[in-house]
């Protein structure tokens, strides 16, 4: 069983300049019971925001799925100042464990996991366009998307991650199905962020 991902070419997608539009943001706090914030990563107030396109397509995916399931906001837009912090936390990271890598094969596995800041094609938290998600139960609880795997187990990160178990698989397709009928698009190498 293959997981719907309606997925956007990366390396195309970076040859697009994007352009401030002057679409405001907006909260997804308070678009109803099964959009909530679930355990932001950083504590700054507009983590609760995206484009106003963004929520509205929210609003449509929370009203997708099945009875029973909530949408868990992590997080939305993203000041400049946490994508550096996270990009840099991320390239000492990965400097202090491989000191024999060159510049160029760092920078080309670092740029795998966290953007690095660009004028001309921004990260997309940066732009408000952008939403990291998680499905949960009716109490509000994180529904299994990764097991067998460990919470940073990066093998379990792409929406068609092999070896998954099948409940981790049936609660992606749920999550992916309500985002896509939502208007929202995958980042393959993370099934969380839309």
């Amino acid at each position: 069983m293959r997981l719907p991902s309606p997925s956007e070419p990366v390396t195309e997608l970076r040859r697009i300049p994007i352009v401030e539009c002057g679409e405001p943001l907006a909260s997804f706090l308070g678009m109803g019971e099964r959009i909530v914030q679930d355990r932001p990563v950083f504590a700054y107030t507009r983590a609760t925001m995206a484009r106003k396109t963004v929520v509205q397509m929210l609003s449509r995916a929370a009203d997708a799925l099945p009875p029973g399931y909530r949408l868990g906001i992590i997080e939305g837009w993203r000041p400049a100042y946490i994508q550096r912090r996270m990009y840099l936390a991320v390239w000492r990271w990965f400097e202090g464990r491989n000191p024999d890598w060159s510049h160029t094969k760092l920078r080309r596995v670092v740029n795998r996991f966290t953007a690095p800041l660009d004028a001309r094609v921004p990260p997309p938290h940066t732009t408000g366009g952008a939403v990291d998600v998680r499905l949960l139960n009716e109490e509000g609880e994180q529904c299994d998307c990764r097991s067998p795997f460990e919470p940073f187990d990066t093998a379990a990160y792409p929406m068609n991650a092999k070896g998954l178990s099948q409940l981790a698989r049936e609660n992606r397709m749920i999550l992916a199905r309500a985002m896509t009928e939502g208007g929202l698009t995958n980042y393959p190498s993370e099934y969380w962020h839309w």
